[in-house]
Protein backbone atom coordinates (compact mmCIF):
# COMPACT_ATOMS: atom_id res chain seq x y z
CA UNK A 1 0.00 0.00 0.00
CA UNK A 2 3.34 2.12 -0.21
CA UNK A 3 3.71 3.78 -3.34
CA UNK A 4 4.57 1.31 -6.30
CA UNK A 5 2.39 -1.08 -4.39
CA UNK A 6 -0.33 -3.03 -6.43
CA UNK A 7 -3.73 -4.69 -5.69
CA UNK A 8 -5.38 -7.46 -6.68
CA UNK A 9 -9.07 -8.28 -6.84
CA UNK A 10 -10.55 -11.13 -7.84
CA UNK A 11 -14.25 -13.14 -7.92
CA UNK A 12 -14.18 -16.52 -6.61
CA UNK A 13 -16.33 -19.09 -6.51
CA UNK A 14 -16.93 -22.75 -5.58
CA UNK A 15 -20.01 -24.59 -7.02
CA UNK A 16 -21.45 -25.79 -3.83
CA UNK A 17 -25.39 -25.66 -4.96
CA UNK A 18 -24.28 -28.71 -6.83
CA UNK A 19 -24.21 -30.76 -3.30
CA UNK A 20 -26.30 -28.34 -1.74
CA UNK A 21 -24.38 -27.49 0.50
CA UNK A 22 -25.46 -23.92 2.03
CA UNK A 23 -29.19 -24.24 1.03
CA UNK A 24 -31.80 -22.59 3.39
CA UNK A 25 -35.22 -21.32 2.68
CA UNK A 26 -34.35 -18.24 1.03
CA UNK A 27 -31.15 -19.44 -0.65
CA UNK A 28 -31.98 -22.51 -2.05
CA UNK A 29 -28.42 -22.81 -4.72
CA UNK A 30 -25.66 -20.83 -3.45
CA UNK A 31 -22.72 -20.89 -4.28
CA UNK A 32 -19.73 -20.06 -1.69
CA UNK A 33 -18.54 -17.09 -2.82
CA UNK A 34 -15.89 -14.25 -2.11
CA UNK A 35 -14.42 -10.92 -3.84
CA UNK A 36 -10.84 -11.69 -2.42
CA UNK A 37 -8.49 -8.43 -2.19
CA UNK A 38 -5.02 -9.23 -2.41
CA UNK A 39 -2.97 -5.96 -0.85
CA UNK A 40 0.91 -5.83 -1.58
CA UNK A 41 3.47 -3.43 -0.25
CA UNK A 42 6.93 -2.19 -1.42
CA UNK A 43 8.50 -4.37 1.08
CA UNK A 44 7.09 -7.64 -0.35
CA UNK A 45 4.08 -8.15 2.65
CA UNK A 46 1.13 -8.98 1.81
CA UNK A 47 -2.57 -9.12 3.37
CA UNK A 48 -5.32 -10.77 2.13
CA UNK A 49 -8.92 -10.13 2.86
CA UNK A 50 -12.42 -11.52 1.39
CA UNK A 51 -15.84 -10.43 1.86
CA UNK A 52 -18.45 -13.57 1.34
CA UNK A 53 -21.30 -13.70 -1.58
CA UNK A 54 -23.55 -16.44 -2.61
CA UNK A 55 -22.52 -16.41 -6.65
CA UNK A 56 -24.13 -14.17 -8.70
CA UNK A 57 -23.64 -10.38 -7.83
CA UNK A 58 -19.64 -11.09 -6.93
CA UNK A 59 -18.33 -9.48 -9.93
CA UNK A 60 -20.43 -6.24 -8.60
CA UNK A 61 -18.21 -6.31 -5.17
CA UNK A 62 -15.45 -6.48 -6.95
CA UNK A 63 -16.09 -2.90 -9.28
CA UNK A 64 -17.18 -1.64 -5.59
CA UNK A 65 -13.38 -2.60 -4.45
CA UNK A 66 -11.99 -1.27 -7.59
CA UNK A 67 -14.16 2.19 -6.98
CA UNK A 68 -12.45 2.46 -3.53
CA UNK A 69 -9.00 1.68 -4.35
CA UNK A 70 -7.86 4.87 -5.07
CA UNK A 71 -8.25 5.85 -1.24
CA UNK A 72 -5.96 2.92 -0.21
CA UNK A 73 -3.32 2.58 -2.88
CA UNK A 74 -0.25 4.94 -2.31
CA UNK A 75 -0.79 4.57 1.78
CA UNK A 76 1.51 3.32 4.51
CA UNK A 77 0.17 0.86 7.12
CA UNK A 78 1.66 2.81 9.41
CA UNK A 79 -0.07 5.97 8.93
CA UNK A 80 -3.17 3.63 8.83
CA UNK A 81 -2.96 1.91 12.06
CA UNK A 82 -2.44 5.24 13.82
CA UNK A 83 -5.80 6.58 12.68
CA UNK A 84 -7.44 3.46 11.99
CA UNK A 85 -10.82 5.36 12.95
CA UNK A 86 -9.97 7.80 10.65
CA UNK A 87 -9.50 5.46 7.58
CA UNK A 88 -12.78 3.60 8.38
CA UNK A 89 -14.46 6.66 7.80
CA UNK A 90 -12.57 7.41 4.78
CA UNK A 91 -14.00 4.66 2.86
CA UNK A 92 -17.46 4.86 4.85
CA UNK A 93 -17.53 8.39 4.17
CA UNK A 94 -16.34 9.52 0.67
CA UNK A 95 -18.92 12.44 -0.27
CA UNK A 96 -19.73 10.67 -3.33
CA UNK A 97 -19.41 6.67 -2.89
CA UNK A 98 -21.19 6.85 0.48
CA UNK A 99 -24.59 7.86 -1.75
CA UNK A 100 -24.06 3.90 -2.50
CA UNK A 101 -24.70 2.94 1.32
CA UNK A 102 -23.84 4.24 3.41
CA UNK A 103 -22.71 1.23 5.12
CA UNK A 104 -24.89 -0.88 3.77
CA UNK A 105 -25.22 -3.19 0.73
CA UNK A 106 -22.65 -4.39 -2.27
CA UNK A 107 -20.02 -0.49 -0.61
CA UNK A 108 -20.32 -2.27 2.64
CA UNK A 109 -19.03 -5.40 1.13
CA UNK A 110 -16.67 -4.09 -0.39
CA UNK A 111 -15.28 -2.00 2.36
CA UNK A 112 -15.21 -4.73 4.10
CA UNK A 113 -13.01 -6.93 1.99
CA UNK A 114 -10.44 -3.58 1.89
CA UNK A 115 -10.45 -3.49 5.94
CA UNK A 116 -9.99 -6.94 6.64
CA UNK A 117 -6.70 -7.01 4.13
CA UNK A 118 -5.44 -4.19 6.17
CA UNK A 119 -6.08 -5.72 9.50
CA UNK A 120 -4.50 -9.22 7.92
CA UNK A 121 -1.52 -6.93 6.59
CA UNK A 122 -1.15 -5.27 9.71
CA UNK A 123 -1.49 -8.54 11.83
CA UNK A 124 1.27 -10.36 9.59
CA UNK A 125 3.26 -7.00 10.00
CA UNK A 126 4.03 -7.62 13.50
CA UNK A 127 3.79 -11.38 13.24
CA UNK A 128 0.96 -12.32 15.21
CA UNK A 129 -2.61 -13.87 14.60
CA UNK A 130 -5.04 -11.28 14.45
CA UNK A 131 -6.95 -12.30 17.88
CA UNK A 132 -3.82 -12.04 19.49
CA UNK A 133 -2.92 -8.30 17.83
CA UNK A 134 -6.37 -7.22 19.69
CA UNK A 135 -5.41 -9.03 22.78
CA UNK A 136 -1.87 -7.48 23.52
CA UNK A 137 -3.00 -3.91 22.39
CA UNK A 138 -3.69 -1.12 25.28
CA UNK A 139 -7.85 -0.61 25.60
CA UNK A 140 -7.01 2.80 24.33
CA UNK A 141 -5.71 1.19 20.97
CA UNK A 142 -8.41 -0.72 20.58
CA UNK A 143 -10.84 2.07 21.30
CA UNK A 144 -9.47 4.20 18.60
CA UNK A 145 -10.02 1.61 15.73
CA UNK A 146 -13.76 1.74 16.53
CA UNK A 147 -16.32 4.82 14.64
CA UNK A 148 -18.06 5.98 17.65
CA UNK A 149 -20.36 8.17 15.41
CA UNK A 150 -24.16 7.63 15.66
CA UNK A 151 -23.58 5.03 18.58
CA UNK A 152 -22.93 7.48 21.25
CA UNK A 153 -26.08 7.40 22.93
CA UNK A 154 -25.36 4.14 24.19
CA UNK A 155 -21.97 3.41 24.18
CA UNK A 156 -19.20 6.27 24.75
CA UNK A 157 -15.12 5.60 24.49
CA UNK A 158 -15.33 6.40 27.97
CA UNK A 159 -17.65 2.96 28.84
CA UNK A 160 -15.85 1.20 25.96
CA UNK A 161 -12.29 1.53 28.10
CA UNK A 162 -14.20 0.72 31.25
CA UNK A 163 -15.58 -2.36 29.62
CA UNK A 164 -12.43 -3.35 27.90
CA UNK A 165 -10.12 -5.27 30.44
CA UNK A 166 -6.70 -7.14 30.59
CA UNK A 167 -6.21 -10.30 28.89
CA UNK A 168 -8.31 -13.12 31.19
CA UNK A 169 -7.55 -16.85 30.96
CA UNK A 170 -6.21 -17.10 27.65
CA UNK A 171 -4.23 -20.22 28.49
CA UNK A 172 -7.52 -21.55 28.61
CA UNK A 173 -8.61 -20.90 24.92
CA UNK A 174 -4.93 -22.09 24.44
CA UNK A 175 -5.73 -25.19 25.43
CA UNK A 176 -9.86 -25.74 25.52
CA UNK A 177 -10.53 -23.64 22.61
CA UNK A 178 -13.91 -21.68 21.68
CA UNK A 179 -16.74 -24.08 22.03
CA UNK A 180 -18.45 -24.61 18.42
CA UNK A 181 -22.11 -25.49 17.49
CA UNK A 182 -22.27 -27.13 13.36
CA UNK A 183 -24.80 -26.19 10.87
CA UNK A 184 -23.05 -28.78 8.63
CA UNK A 185 -25.46 -31.29 9.62
CA UNK A 186 -28.96 -30.18 8.69
CA UNK A 187 -29.17 -27.69 5.11
CA UNK A 188 -32.30 -27.63 3.71
CA UNK A 189 -31.55 -29.40 0.54
CA UNK A 190 -30.30 -32.63 2.64
CA UNK A 191 -32.30 -35.82 2.55
CA UNK A 192 -33.18 -37.34 5.54
CA UNK A 193 -30.39 -40.21 4.92
CA UNK A 194 -28.10 -37.69 4.82
CA UNK A 195 -29.59 -35.88 7.76
CA UNK A 196 -29.30 -38.46 9.77
CA UNK A 197 -26.09 -39.95 8.67
CA UNK A 198 -24.18 -36.98 9.26
CA UNK A 199 -25.89 -35.95 12.56
CA UNK A 200 -24.48 -39.17 13.77
CA UNK A 201 -21.38 -39.00 12.70
CA UNK A 202 -21.12 -35.16 14.22
CA UNK A 203 -22.08 -36.74 17.66
CA UNK A 204 -19.42 -39.57 17.36
CA UNK A 205 -16.55 -36.43 16.86
CA UNK A 206 -17.73 -34.70 20.05
CA UNK A 207 -20.68 -31.91 18.36
CA UNK A 208 -23.62 -31.60 21.20
CA UNK A 209 -24.68 -28.44 19.45
CA UNK A 210 -26.54 -28.37 15.87
CA UNK A 211 -28.29 -25.40 13.62
CA UNK A 212 -31.24 -26.60 11.72
CA UNK A 213 -32.59 -24.69 8.79
CA UNK A 214 -36.53 -24.35 8.49
CA UNK A 215 -38.68 -22.37 6.78
CA UNK A 216 -39.57 -23.39 3.40
CA UNK A 217 -42.51 -25.93 4.47
CA UNK A 218 -43.73 -26.75 8.36
CA UNK A 219 -44.70 -30.16 7.75
CA UNK A 220 -41.40 -30.85 6.24
CA UNK A 221 -40.06 -28.43 9.30
CA UNK A 222 -41.49 -30.59 11.61
CA UNK A 223 -40.68 -33.83 10.17
CA UNK A 224 -36.86 -32.79 9.81
CA UNK A 225 -36.76 -31.55 13.41
CA UNK A 226 -38.14 -34.13 15.14
CA UNK A 227 -35.89 -36.28 13.02
CA UNK A 228 -32.69 -34.83 14.23
CA UNK A 229 -33.76 -34.30 17.64
CA UNK A 230 -34.33 -38.20 17.95
CA UNK A 231 -30.65 -38.43 16.63
CA UNK A 232 -29.08 -36.35 18.83
CA UNK A 233 -31.13 -36.84 21.92
CA UNK A 234 -33.29 -34.58 24.50
CA UNK A 235 -30.08 -33.45 26.39
CA UNK A 236 -27.90 -31.92 23.70
CA UNK A 237 -28.93 -28.48 22.21
CA UNK A 238 -30.72 -27.72 18.65
CA UNK A 239 -31.58 -24.07 16.94
CA UNK A 240 -33.27 -23.59 14.24
CA UNK A 241 -32.76 -20.83 11.24
CA UNK A 242 -35.48 -19.19 9.01
CA UNK A 243 -33.01 -17.49 7.08
CA UNK A 244 -35.67 -14.14 6.79
CA UNK A 245 -38.14 -16.21 5.02
CA UNK A 246 -41.52 -15.08 7.56
CA UNK A 247 -43.51 -11.78 8.00
CA UNK A 248 -43.51 -11.18 11.84
CA UNK A 249 -46.60 -13.07 12.52
CA UNK A 250 -46.06 -16.00 10.41
CA UNK A 251 -42.71 -16.55 12.18
CA UNK A 252 -44.47 -16.53 15.85
CA UNK A 253 -46.98 -18.96 14.60
CA UNK A 254 -44.27 -21.12 12.46
CA UNK A 255 -41.98 -20.78 15.33
CA UNK A 256 -44.76 -22.03 17.91
CA UNK A 257 -45.33 -25.00 16.01
CA UNK A 258 -41.65 -26.70 16.45
CA UNK A 259 -41.30 -25.35 20.27
CA UNK A 260 -41.78 -29.11 20.93
CA UNK A 261 -38.44 -29.95 19.66
CA UNK A 262 -36.85 -27.04 22.18
CA UNK A 263 -34.41 -25.01 20.20
CA UNK A 264 -32.59 -22.25 22.04
CA UNK A 265 -33.25 -20.22 19.49
CA UNK A 266 -34.65 -19.08 15.97
CA UNK A 267 -32.43 -17.17 13.70
CA UNK A 268 -33.07 -14.14 11.42
CA UNK A 269 -37.02 -15.27 11.37
CA UNK A 270 -38.14 -11.94 9.43
CA UNK A 271 -36.43 -9.36 7.58
CA UNK A 272 -32.99 -8.14 8.88
CA UNK A 273 -33.83 -4.59 9.27
CA UNK A 274 -37.29 -5.33 11.06
CA UNK A 275 -35.99 -4.38 14.95
CA UNK A 276 -39.74 -4.01 16.18
CA UNK A 277 -40.48 -6.92 13.85
CA UNK A 278 -37.79 -8.71 16.03
CA UNK A 279 -38.91 -7.21 18.63
CA UNK A 280 -42.45 -8.47 18.64
CA UNK A 281 -41.62 -12.27 17.81
CA UNK A 282 -38.96 -11.94 20.81
CA UNK A 283 -41.37 -11.07 23.36
CA UNK A 284 -44.07 -13.74 21.80
CA UNK A 285 -41.37 -16.51 21.75
CA UNK A 286 -40.65 -15.91 25.09
CA UNK A 287 -43.25 -18.04 27.51
CA UNK A 288 -41.83 -20.54 25.34
CA UNK A 289 -38.08 -20.50 26.30
CA UNK A 290 -37.03 -19.97 23.01
CA UNK A 291 -35.14 -16.81 22.04
CA UNK A 292 -33.95 -14.74 19.10
CA UNK A 293 -31.22 -14.42 16.89
CA UNK A 294 -29.94 -12.45 14.21
CA UNK A 295 -27.28 -10.70 13.25
CA UNK A 296 -25.42 -11.80 10.02
CA UNK A 297 -27.25 -9.49 7.26
CA UNK A 298 -27.73 -6.83 9.85
CA UNK A 299 -26.60 -3.73 8.56
CA UNK A 300 -24.51 -1.99 10.70
CA UNK A 301 -23.59 -0.90 14.08
CA UNK A 302 -26.46 1.51 14.40
CA UNK A 303 -28.90 -1.42 13.46
CA UNK A 304 -26.76 -3.70 16.32
CA UNK A 305 -28.01 -0.31 18.79
CA UNK A 306 -31.22 -0.76 17.79
CA UNK A 307 -31.75 -4.32 18.39
CA UNK A 308 -30.01 -4.13 21.65
CA UNK A 309 -32.32 -0.97 22.62
CA UNK A 310 -35.28 -2.94 21.86
CA UNK A 311 -34.44 -5.70 23.73
CA UNK A 312 -35.09 -7.68 20.19
CA UNK A 313 -32.59 -10.55 20.03
CA UNK A 314 -31.12 -12.94 23.27
CA UNK A 315 -27.99 -13.73 21.03
CA UNK A 316 -26.28 -11.70 18.86
CA UNK A 317 -24.52 -12.71 15.62
CA UNK A 318 -22.06 -10.82 14.39
CA UNK A 319 -20.34 -11.66 10.85
CA UNK A 320 -16.95 -11.06 9.87
CA UNK A 321 -17.73 -9.47 6.88
CA UNK A 322 -20.93 -8.50 6.38
CA UNK A 323 -20.42 -6.32 8.85
CA UNK A 324 -17.34 -4.12 7.80
CA UNK A 325 -14.79 -6.20 9.52
CA UNK A 326 -13.04 -5.70 12.44
CA UNK A 327 -13.97 -2.25 13.35
CA UNK A 328 -17.30 -2.58 12.93
CA UNK A 329 -17.30 -6.03 15.04
CA UNK A 330 -15.33 -4.40 17.60
CA UNK A 331 -18.44 -1.71 18.32
CA UNK A 332 -20.84 -4.45 18.55
CA UNK A 333 -18.79 -6.69 20.72
CA UNK A 334 -18.52 -3.68 23.22
CA UNK A 335 -22.19 -3.04 22.78
CA UNK A 336 -23.57 -6.40 23.52
CA UNK A 337 -21.57 -6.72 26.31
CA UNK A 338 -23.14 -3.66 27.91
CA UNK A 339 -26.49 -4.87 27.47
CA UNK A 340 -25.31 -8.73 28.42
CA UNK A 341 -26.34 -10.22 25.19
CA UNK A 342 -24.15 -13.19 24.64
CA UNK A 343 -22.43 -13.16 21.09
CA UNK A 344 -22.78 -16.32 19.13
CA UNK A 345 -21.48 -15.14 15.78
CA UNK A 346 -22.37 -16.22 12.51
CA UNK A 347 -19.80 -18.19 10.33
CA UNK A 348 -21.42 -19.92 7.26
CA UNK A 349 -19.65 -19.66 4.19
CA UNK A 350 -16.40 -20.06 2.65
CA UNK A 351 -13.49 -17.93 4.83
CA UNK A 352 -15.94 -16.99 7.48
CA UNK A 353 -14.84 -19.45 10.21
CA UNK A 354 -10.93 -18.67 9.81
CA UNK A 355 -12.23 -14.93 10.28
CA UNK A 356 -14.84 -15.39 12.81
CA UNK A 357 -12.49 -17.34 14.96
CA UNK A 358 -10.43 -14.11 15.43
CA UNK A 359 -13.35 -11.81 17.03
CA UNK A 360 -14.48 -14.37 19.81
CA UNK A 361 -11.63 -15.15 21.14
CA UNK A 362 -10.94 -11.68 21.66
CA UNK A 363 -14.46 -11.81 22.73
CA UNK A 364 -13.60 -13.76 25.50
CA UNK A 365 -10.57 -12.79 26.58
CA UNK A 366 -11.28 -9.02 26.82
CA UNK A 367 -14.10 -7.84 26.99
CA UNK A 368 -17.05 -10.72 28.32
CA UNK A 369 -14.90 -13.23 30.01
CA UNK A 370 -17.69 -15.48 30.15
CA UNK A 371 -18.86 -18.94 28.11
CA UNK A 372 -22.24 -19.12 29.86
CA UNK A 373 -24.83 -19.32 25.91
CA UNK A 374 -21.78 -18.83 23.95
CA UNK A 375 -21.00 -20.54 20.81
CA UNK A 376 -19.47 -20.08 17.42
CA UNK A 377 -20.85 -21.63 14.25
CA UNK A 378 -18.84 -23.83 12.20
CA UNK A 379 -19.51 -25.74 9.02
CA UNK A 380 -17.09 -27.96 7.70
CA UNK A 381 -16.70 -26.96 3.50
CA UNK A 382 -14.02 -25.62 1.70
CA UNK A 383 -11.11 -24.98 5.20
CA UNK A 384 -9.27 -26.93 2.43
CA UNK A 385 -8.62 -24.09 0.31
CA UNK A 386 -7.13 -21.80 2.92
CA UNK A 387 -3.23 -21.58 3.85
CA UNK A 388 -4.06 -21.83 7.68
CA UNK A 389 -7.62 -23.61 8.15
CA UNK A 390 -9.56 -23.62 11.33
CA UNK A 391 -8.90 -26.17 13.14
CA UNK A 392 -11.09 -28.14 15.50
CA UNK A 393 -10.92 -30.05 18.47
CA UNK A 394 -13.75 -31.92 20.00
CA UNK A 395 -16.10 -29.42 18.48
CA UNK A 396 -13.62 -26.36 19.39
CA UNK A 397 -12.02 -23.59 17.56
CA UNK A 398 -8.65 -24.32 18.32
CA UNK A 399 -6.49 -20.87 18.62
CA UNK A 400 -4.95 -20.24 15.22
CA UNK A 401 -0.98 -19.67 15.58
CA UNK A 402 0.11 -18.49 12.43
CA UNK A 403 0.52 -14.27 11.83
CA UNK A 404 -2.21 -12.77 9.89
CA UNK A 405 -6.42 -12.79 9.96
CA UNK A 406 -6.18 -16.43 9.06
CA UNK A 407 -7.99 -15.59 4.58
CA UNK A 408 -5.18 -16.46 2.53
CA UNK A 409 -6.32 -18.52 -0.03
CA UNK A 410 -4.02 -21.32 -1.81
CA UNK A 411 -2.87 -20.05 -5.01
CA UNK A 412 -3.93 -23.03 -6.64
CA UNK A 413 -7.52 -22.82 -5.76
CA UNK A 414 -7.96 -19.01 -6.72
CA UNK A 415 -6.90 -19.97 -9.87
CA UNK A 416 -8.97 -22.83 -10.38
CA UNK A 417 -12.29 -21.38 -9.00
CA UNK A 418 -11.59 -17.78 -10.12
CA UNK A 419 -14.65 -16.37 -12.03
CA UNK A 420 -15.48 -17.07 -14.85
CA UNK A 421 -11.62 -18.04 -16.12
CA UNK A 422 -10.51 -21.27 -13.97
CA UNK A 423 -10.92 -24.96 -14.72
CA UNK A 424 -13.80 -25.34 -12.13
CA UNK A 425 -15.66 -23.48 -14.25
CA UNK A 426 -14.72 -23.92 -17.58
CA UNK A 427 -15.73 -27.21 -17.00
CA UNK A 428 -19.13 -26.90 -15.75
CA UNK A 429 -19.86 -24.15 -18.50
CA UNK A 430 -18.91 -26.98 -21.13
CA UNK A 431 -21.69 -29.51 -19.32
Amino acid sequence: MTEGGRRINLDVRFPTSLEQHGSDAMHTDPDYSAAYVVLHTACGLRGFGLTFTLGKGTEIVVLAVEALADLVVGKSLQDIVKDFRGFYRLLTSDGQMRWLGPEKGVIQLATAAVLNAVWDLWARAEGKPLWKLLVDMDPEQIVSCVDFRYITDVLTEKEALDILVGAQEEDRMMKEGYPAYTTSCAWLGYSDQQLKQLCTDALKSGWTKFKVKVGANLDDDIHRCRLIRQTIGPNNTLMIDANQRWDVAEAISWVTSLSEFKPLWIEEPTSPDDILGHAAISKALAPLGIGVATGEQCANRVMFKQFLQASALQFVQIDSCRLGSVNENLAVLLMAHKFQVPVCPHAGGVGLCELVQHLILFDYICVSASLSNRMCEYVDHLHEHFTSPVVIQNAHYMPPKDPGYSCEMLESSVQRHQYPEGDTWKLLMNK
